[in-house]
């Protein structure tokens, strides 16, 4: 198992990987967004000098706001194209896996159109994570759509080369008791990477840390155990004082090894 955090991406990347290196964690998990970090903005050069000079490995994420299930075609084209650009910037510094973000913020559609337009969205992207060979992986998102081992299969089903990338911070914020265990029941098999942080369900997705909410953190970590991953889990805590995010590292590694 290996333990990582995001950039900021309001900050120089170089910087970012420089702390989270010093904070003893295992990788990057490298959010390719605006104001300093996207795709447009950042030299992989740099970038693979700095993850190579702190032992750093990466993993990539994308905007969470791109609007890959647009009604408007042009802007759904767009976002897959900056979707493009970015599995390029992954592919060059070094990530083995990018994510998405599926969109549901199209008012007055159904739920099936919003799976048909992500998945002509992600079909578009696949063509060039094949020939870059980086692979991609979605997201749950907090709320009703896309929060469920059900929605979820409706985009990894017919497309067998995408891995899940599992938020259990987000699986709480869903009226499913024990969401993240369910989603892991039906696609365990096909996550890529974990996002852990926590809230206190309902709405917010605060990312607190670990213990601080009411996400049952030893439970999440004992079923991810139990469908044999061992793979990059992301402390997503959001907070000034790294003491919260060295609390969770360790929180973390001692539940692991128990």
């Amino acid at each position: 198992m290996l333990v990582g955090a995001m950039n900021h991406p309001a900050f120089d990347i170089t910087e970012e990987i420089r702390w989270i290196a010093e904070m003893g964690l295992d990788f990057i998990d490298f959010t390719a967004e605006p104001p300093k970090a996207a795709s447009w903005q950042v030299e992989s050069g740099k970038v693979v000098e700095a993850l190579q000079a702190h032992r750093l490995k990466v993993v990539g994420h994308t905007a969470y706001y791109l609007p890959l299930a647009s009604p408007f075609e042009e802007l759904r084209r767009q976002a897959v194209r900056e979707c493009v650009a970015c599995l390029e910037l992954f592919a060059a510094i070094g990530a083995r896996w990018m994510n998405i973000h599926p969109d549901n913020k199209s008012p007055l559609h159904p739920r099936d159109y919003y799976v048909e337009r992500n998945l002509q969205s992600l079909e578009e992207m696949l063509v060039h994570a094949r020939r870059l060979g980086i692979g991609i992986m979605v997201e749950n998102i907090p709320g009703d759509i896309f929060n469920s081992a059900e929605d979820l299969c409706a985009l990894l089903n017919p497309l067998p080369e995408l891995g899940l990338h599992l938020d259990i911070g987000h699986a709480h914020l869903s009226r499913t008791p024990f969401n993240a265990e369910k989603i892991l029941e039906s696609l365990g098999h096909r996550m890529k990477h974990v996002h852990l942080h926590d809230n206190r369900g309902g709405t917010e997705d605060l990312h607190l840390p670990l213990g601080t909410g009411s996400v049952d953190v030893p439970r999440a970590v004992q079923a991810m155990k139990r469908c044999g991953y061992d793979g990059t889990i992301t402390l997503e805590v959001f907070s000034g004082d790294r003491y919260y995010l060295a609390h969770s590292r360790d929180l973390l590694r001692d539940l692991w090894t128990r």
